[in-house]
């Protein structure tokens, strides 16, 4: 096992005494837009939704801060931020809504700032069962799908690992979080449809590249976001996209978009921030 997984692992056992983040549930399960397509199982590939009849036409601002962490600004103002340890995300205002997952201690913070309103963690505090979020605020529709992640040897821990989605302004947004193993019928038919897909590219403390090229490929998001890039060239990563994909290096670390300017062909985003990695 990586040193920081197994540090994770231990400052985990301290976050479980800490008191409990606020877990945001509904009572009622919403309707998600993005599984509607999900009827034929299994080796059912993804559409993009580009000709929903959900389409809204308002923007969605998505930032990168670094590491694994995106700001996700909706129409409304709502501002979410994935795989939130702290630091990165939080500028130039607290998010409202903080993801979380528990792989290393760049994922987490065993100390939320207070003016957080929802944090989300991607595993069960001390619970044999799942984690399961359903959560609305105001425009936006947080759920999400469980993965295992790496235990100490050559084990797995169910269920430590979410990959959050994010339904707003009619897209389907994902973020991978610290995928451990390939995705099974399942969970492709748990997630459903994902316009847009924030992807880790580091090439082995998650998945090697040539099976997160594989995944990202099965997915086929119009718009595929990476990030959990440590040490290695990005481009290790997009060489295995395929004729299919364009590349494309960004001017800046944020994009805006809405469900109508969606590429017609699916293309990796490289942020400003992470162009000098190529």
């Amino acid at each position: 096992m990586k040193p920081s997984i197994a540090f994770a692992l231990t400052a985990l056992a301290a976050f479980t005494l800490l008191p409990t983040p606020v877990i945001a549930q509904s009572d009622d399960t919403p309707v998600s837009q993005c599984l509607a397509i999900a009827q034929k199982m299994p080796n059912v590939i993804f559409a993009s939704a580009s000709a929903s009849p959900l389409a809204i036409d308002d923007d969605v601002t998505i930032t990168f801060s670094g590491h694994s962490t995106y700001r996700i600004e909706t129409p409304k103002g709502v501002v979410a931020a994935t795989d939130f340890g702290g630091f990165y995300g939080s500028q130039p205002t607290p998010p409202r809504i903080a993801t979380m997952n528990n792989a290393h201690s760049s994922h987490f913070t065993m100390n939320p700032d207070p003016a957080i309103e929802y944090v989300l963690t991607g595993w069960n505090l001390g619970a044999p069962t799942p984690i399961d979020h359903d959560l609305i605020v105001e425009d936006v529709y947080v759920r999400n799908v469980t993965t295992d992640v790496r235990s100490f040897g050559d084990g797995m821990i169910a269920d430590g690992n979410s990959i959050f989605i994010f339904e707003v302004a009619g897209l389907c947004i994902g973020h991978l979080g610290h995928l451990h193993h390939p995705l099974t019928e399942e969970h492709y038919a748990d997630i459903g449809r994902l316009d847009i897909v924030m992807v880790p590219v580091d090439g082995g403390l998650t998945l090697s590249h040539e099976r997160m090229a594989e995944l990202t490929t099965r997915l086929r998001s119009s718009i595929v976001l990476p990030m959990h890039l440590r040490g290695n060239a990005i481009s290790s990563f997009t060489n295995l996209m395929g004729d299919e994909w364009k590349i494309e290096y960004l001017k800046d670390d944020t994009i805006t978009v809405n469900i109508r300017s969606l590429p017609k062909r699916p293309t990796v985003m490289i942020p400003y921030s992470l162009r000098s990695r190529g």
